[in-house]
């Protein structure tokens, strides 16, 4: 009976720490995205600053 139940919480402890490893990644790689986002929206701003400021 004893290790009927451990081996039950240890089920669920295990699936609680899959989602939250799970939210962790997806977190970070939302986070990353968001960056690189911002990367290349900079990016293109100053290319397009410094080729604007060529042509004068």
């Amino acid at each position: 009976m004893g290790r009927t139940i451990l081996t039950i919480v240890g089920v669920i402890i295990a699936l609680w720490l899959a989602f939250t490893v799970l939210g962790w990644v997806l977190s970070m790689l939302k986070f990353f995205f968001i960056i690189g986002f911002f990367a290349v929206v900079i990016t293109l701003v100053v290319t397009l600053v410094s080729k604007s400021s060529r042509r004068r």
